[in-house]
């Protein structure tokens, strides 16, 4: 039996393709193939952003083999004089990513190469969806590409094409249009048919308001939209809040989003139900579909739960409430009384208000006539600015019944304080009366310091009874301080075996705090011998000790350095540890996450697509989770939050993550969004749709959309401003810095720090979570972050290889008005060369002024052109995403290692340019060559007497002149002074 399930698929339009016909354009086409079929669309001629908006059916003729299939989509260029097509990029999409026609969505997909030395970029936006409609027949093929595209007018083919517009207007907002396609004419299994395409959904989108690029290449799908909400505060409208006239709630940056409250307190004097006599009460909130459920008490007539709910009050489909009081038992929970609300007479509460004061209310049967028993409640209407937000069950994060209710707890939002994180520093400097197993061996000792995992080994020393070292240990530790930092004194026997000499257990709460770099006195500490037991400094035993085995360290708890626990690029924090160091605050963060929309299904439930989402926002020691928002695609989360600045130049970060709980999986990442905020004008509202982009071995993936509002409120501008003129870092990083391999490891360490805390808290952050906001893995090799690093520096040079261009031509006379410009204005500088700093900083100062006007109006965001993301070889990308060590196979190992060998020879031979122009440099007076330095030092001489004996204007008008001098001056050969450079030697005939 045939299947009535077909894959419909949209080509809506393709954007910034690669001209192919020689003129700076193409003739753009796409071609679909999916489980042995093969449809094409129309051709647009002479168009890089063609639109085609035509929908083709698939037939799937094996559903359960659904997953298996790939949808491919070439994008061609025909070129009618040869008669051949030329590739432009593709789009692959796996079986595993169709959804529901309600569910779909129109997406842009960056065109991915079909080989190595394939030239492609831009963008195809499709709509993939699945239907079983058994009114839709499937598409006819269109004619192959064997004959011209534009097939003679006085043909069948022709007539019918004619009807067809072949271009559109570049709005695509326009009217829907429905397009016929041309039948094969050697098929005769298929008649004629035409159709319509499914309309599109009657959901409007939210005005979006584009933002002007500049000389941004970022493909428009990737960039950042202004929109103008209204938010609790009012309509927002170029970052300024046009006010309501209603008054304005502490909640100004979300949207108003009212709830019904229902607070259970207690309960008391329930009857009894079961044969024994006991009861185990439970309360179950009902409202239309939606039904929270407390905890049970097991045989308490008096339970008390104090839980709160929270009912969307646009999602309500009824006029009662009830609260019912429930029996759990093992086959049939048994009834026990309700309490029935009008949703009418319910109060409104508006903060400050003080909260609801909870009232007994009297348990009836289902029959309306009062039962035993009394339930404590309280039910009120309010919004998210309610303190009971926080802590309530949510209706629209309730869980699907395929999911525990032991989950309910990791939906919650939940606000966080990371610990306070101490450096702690153990300076080792000597060991005395050391005893080794051995008599008359000199042992070859070292020290091990460790706090919990983290391990640390001094250098081995040959010890004649007192050992040396003076070595710093570094290690990262977190309040509450529950760890001992472990000292053993061990003897190296051999490459494999070690034999521990003392050993001593130091509690970390007694070691300790310095805010400074001062040095502070040492002590001796007794060790343990290792057969002894371990006990706690100050217990043992005196008489022992006399004769024990000594250790000399200085250990302190450095609170005057910043414990970095993220990439340095990305800091939200730059304090000191210690509070005594801590500036006042210089103004107030507010950040309100309102939605997200399209986002790319990450789960599938009952056949469909669908995503459970939450977001994280990190700023500081403070992290703070949304409520996970359950089975939907464009997620409402109207959530808002606060932070105190200490610095400007701190970014805060906010990840969307979907919830793996839920499914027995890790929290999946769907996209990041940072916000640096010395780039935010203070008291404007920004109120933008940022794109959630994700780096996969695949390439970049557009995930959706997420909408946010923001605000930095500046409390003392002048204090803003004396900041810029601070370190970044604390006092400590710059009398006693650290190195960058000491840097490293304490951020990982004191990332597994901060991991192994948030991951104990209810709802947990899991350690994915926390390493993807902290950007873990910034810091690993990557041939792609390479490639970008070094166009960014051939960007930042760009300005002085223009420049140099610029003088290249004064110097030729291209321009001989600009050339004369320049002597006349090189002479005055000549002449008053007091002026030359004022007319430099005048400069400077009119390239400002002149820039304003293109200024960024809207935060930066990531840039896919920049990070070098979209023309990445997948091996590259590949090779990123590897683990550490590798698990790829040893032939494709030693083939990266030969690329990365080839990469690191080009990198030597400019290191060697640049060490022979030095060499050669010092070669002028170091006499390696002793014609040319006794020709430099003659010149030496003769110039000193030229220059002592004529005024300095003279001189340097005549060498201005000279280099700016008329083409017909110079010479095709290069300057005597350059061959003169260039015959010097190099150390180059040293190296082996």
């Amino acid at each position: 039996m045939m299947s009535n399930l077909k894959l419909g698929v949209e080509v809506i339009s393709a954007h910034d393709l690669v001209p192919k016909d020689g003129q700076g354009s193409s003739n753009a086409f796409v071609e679909l193939q999916f489980d042995g079929q093969k449809f094409r669309t129309t051709t647009k001629e002479k168009d890089l952003n063609p639109v085609w908006n035509e929908t083709f059916y698939f037939n799937v003729t094996d559903p359960n083999n659904l997953a298996d299939l790939t949808l491919d989509s070439c994008v061609y260029s025909y070129n009618r004089d040869n008669q051949q097509k030329f590739f432009l990029g593709k789009v692959r999409l796996n079986g595993t990513s169709f959804v529901p026609y309600s569910d779909a969505a129109e997406w842009h997909y960056p065109l991915e190469k079909r080989s190595i030395f394939s030239r492609v970029r831009g963008e195809l936006g499709l709509k993939v969806f699945l239907t079983d409609d058994p009114s839709i027949r499937l598409s006819n093929p269109f004619p192959e590409m064997d004959t011209s595209p534009f097939t003679d007018p006085q043909s069948p083919e022709a007539q019918v094409f004619d009807q067809v517009p072949r271009s559109f207007p570049k709005d695509n907002g326009g009217k829907r249009r429905t397009f016929h396609h041309l039948p094969n004419p050697n098929s005769s299994k298929q008649p004629n048919q035409f159709f319509a395409a499914p309309a599109k959904s009657e959901l409007q989108a939210p005005r979006v308001f584009p933002l002007n690029l500049g000389q941004s290449s970022q493909p428009v799908d990737y960039a950042i939209k202004e929109t103008s909400p209204v938010l609790g505060g009012g309509r927002v409208v170029g970052g300024r809040v046009i006010r309501a006239e209603k008054p304005v709630s502490t909640y100004d940056l979300v949207e108003k989003m009212q709830f019904l409250y229902v607070r259970v307190v207690k309960a008391r004097d329930l009857p009894t139900k079961d044969v024994t006599g006991s009861l185990d009460p439970y309360v179950e909130v009902r409202i239309g579909n939606y039904k929270g459920i407390t905890k049970y008490f097991e045989r308490n007539s008096n339970p008390e739960w104090n839980e709160v709910f929270a009912f969307s009050r646009d999602r309500l489909q009824t006029n009662t409430l009830e609260v019912l009081v429930m029996d759990k038992d093992l086959v049939k929970d048994d009834f026990v009384g309700l309490v029935r609300f009008d949703l009418i007479d319910i109060p409104t509460r508006v903060p400050p208000d003080s909260p609801l004061a909870p009232q007994w209310y009297r348990l009836e049967d289902k029959k309306g006539d009062k039962a035993h028993g009394e339930l404590m409640l309280a039910v009120w209407y309010g919004t998210q600015a309610d303190e009971a937000f926080s802590d309530a069950w949510h209706s629209d994060a309730v869980a699907p019944p395929d999911i525990s209710p032991s989950t309910s707890a990791h939906i919650r939002s939940k606000v966080y304080h990371s610990p306070r994180l101490w450096y702690v520093r153990v300076n080792v400097i000597e060991a005395q009366d050391l005893v080794p197993s051995e008599k008359g061996r000199f042992p070859d000792v070292y020290v091990k310091a460790q706090i919990g995992n983290q391990s640390l080994k001094t250098k081995p020393v040959q010890a004649r009874g007192t050992a040396f070292w003076n070595e710093d240990l570094m290690f990262v530790a977190a309040e509450p301080f529950e760890e001992y930092l472990i000292l053993s004194v061990e003897d190296r026997l051999s490459p494999n075996k070690d034999e521990t000499l003392g050993k001593v257990n130091i509690q970390l709460s007694s070691v300790p705090k310095r805010l400074d770099d001062k040095i502070f006195p040492g002590r001796w500490i007794n060790l343990q011998k290792p057969s002894s037991a371990d006990v706690e400094e100050g217990k043992k035993d005196k008489d022992r000790d006399r004769f024990a085995s000594k250790i000399h360290v200085r250990i302190s708890l450095d609170g005057g350095y910043h414990v970095l626990d993220e990439s340095t690029y990305y800091s939200s924090d730059l304090r000191p540890t210690a509070r005594q160091l801590w500036k006042s605050s210089i103004g107030i963060l507010e950040l309100g996450i309102l939605n997200a929309e399209r986002l790319h299904p990450q789960n599938t439930r009952d056949g469909r697509g669908t995503a459970d989402t939450f977001c994280v926002a990190k700023y500081g020691n403070k992290w703070v989770r949304t409520r996970t928002i359950i089975d939907s695609l464009s997620p409402k989360y109207n959530e808002q939050y606060t932070w105190e600045v200490y610095d400007p130049a701190t970014v805060l970060s906010i990840g969307v993550f979907n919830n793996g709980h839920l499914g027995g999986n890790q929290d999946k990442k769907i996209g990041k969004v940072r916000i640096r905020i010395s780039t935010l004008e203070a008291g404007r509202v920004y109120t933008h749709f940022y794109p959630l982009l994700v780096l996969e071995p695949s390439g970049v993936k557009k995930m959706g959309d997420l909408q946010l509002a923001i605000r930095f409120s500046c409390t003392s501008t002048l204090n803003l401003m004396y900041l810029y003129t601070k370190p970044l870092l604390p006092k400590m990083h710059y009398t006693r810095p650290l190195s960058i391999l000491q840097t490293n490891a304490l951020r990982q360490q004191a990332i597994n720090i901060l991991a192994a805390r948030l991951s104990r808290a209810e709802p947990p952050l899991l350690r994915e979570v926390v390493e993807y906001m902290c950007d873990v893995d910034s810091h690993f090799w990557s041939m792609r972050r390479s490639k970008a690093n070094f166009y960014r520096i051939y960007t930042v040079l760009q300005g002085l290889f223009a420049v140099g261009k610029w003088f290249g031509d004064v110097c030729t006379w291209k321009k001989p008005v600009t050339t004369v410009l320049m002597h006349l204005h090189f002479v005055m500088l000549v002449c008053f060369p007091e002026r030359i700093l004022p007319t430099a900083f005048m400069y400077m100062f009119l390239i400002g002024i002149w820039n304003y006007r293109y200024r960024q109006k809207h935060p930066p965001h990531m840039d896919t052109r920049i990070s070098y993301a979209e023309g990445v070889h997948p091996d590259e990308l590949d090779e990123e995403f590897d683990k550490f060590p590798t698990t790829r196979s040893s032939d494709l190992v030693r083939w990266r290692y030969d690329r990365l060998r080839s990469v690191a020879a080009k990198v030597q031979t400019v290191m060697g340019d640049v060490a022979s122009q030095g060499e050669r440099l010092q070669a002028l007076v170091s006499w390696r060559d002793p014609r040319a330095t006794a020709i430099f030092l003659v010149f030496c001489l003769v110039a000193a007497v030229v220059l002592f004996s004529t005024p300095f204007p003279v001189i340097a008008l005549l060498a201005g002149f000279y280099v700016m001098r008329h083409p017909k001056f110079r010479g095709k050969l290069p300057p005597a002074p350059l061959n003169f450079f260039r015959r010097l030697p190099a150390k180059t005939d040293y190296m082996l």
